[in-house]
């Protein structure tokens, strides 16, 4: 009987864990860039000097659906959306390099450019600041140029180009923050092909339908573990009351 209440309150743990990455899930549905967390339940078997036959089902996020969000036109200037699969490289808040394909981006009142999450948007030398004052506009291939508004005769200067990299190959990993990184703290290298839709926004490739049915299924299968653990209950009191017999 130990058994098989183990094996169900791992069954469990899963389905509760599942039901929390497809929240968040929906909870982004209408974040820019945000790519849908992927979750896999795989079966362990513990395994001792004796023979073991309890096994426990082990539910995690294993990564993140990393397919294109729909584009959506919005006409402001610093808004961007990457094509291809290349990713936005930012300074996370520990200071590492991190990824992402959020492009509603916008300067500070110190000159730094950001995304919507706040984090800087790095440049091949480190994050990018404009001249305090200037009209930025972005090319297709990332390029950021100012032009100064006392001097409108004057073309616009190239302050930086926005580091957008290649995940291909390399692994990443989605973090609880919503970001990518590289394991161990690597970091990816430069796409010198990418390109942007400047005046457009990716979408989150959330598929609500599926998202909610996820979230059904994970909610019943929960139901399900807990049958079986007041199943479980209900032998071992029989057990119980035929030894209590037998005496």
């Amino acid at each position: 009987m130990d058994r098989l209440i183990y094996t169900a309150f791992t069954a469990m743990d899963s389905a509760m864990n599942r039901q929390r990455a497809t929240a968040n899930n929906l909870a982004n549905v209408s974040t820019p860039g945000f790519k849908a967390e992927e979750f896999a339940v795989t079966p362990a078997t513990l395994k001792g000097e004796s023979l073991e036959a309890r096994s426990m089902a082990q539910g995690a996020v294993r990564g993140a659906n990393l397919e294109a969000g729909s584009f959506i036109p919005t006409g402001r200037g610093l808004d961007i959306a990457v094509e291809g699969e290349a990713l936005i490289a930012l300074q996370g808040a520990d200071g590492e390099e991190v990824y992402s394909r959020r492009g509603d981006l916008r300067v500070t009142a110190t000159g730094v450019l950001e995304n919507g999450d706040g984090l800087p948007v790095m440049g091949e030398g480190g994050p990018l600041t404009l001249p305090p004052g200037g009209r930025p506009t972005i090319s297709g291939d990332g390029v950021i140029f100012v032009q100064d508004p006392a001097a409108p005769d004057q073309p616009a200067q190239e302050v930086g180009r926005i580091k957008l990299v290649s995940p291909q190959g390399s692994a990443v990993v989605k973090g609880l923050d919503n970001l990518l990184r590289v394991p161990d703290g690597g970091a990816l290298p430069v796409d010198p092909i990418a390109s942007v839709q400047v005046g457009t926004l990716e979408g989150s490739n959330v598929d609500t339908a599926t998202a909610l049915v996820q979230m059904i299924e994970a909610q019943r299968a929960f139901e399900q573990r807990a049958k079986v653990i007041s199943k479980a209950e209900e032998l071992d009191r029989a057990g119980v009351q035929l030894m209590s017999m037998s005496r």
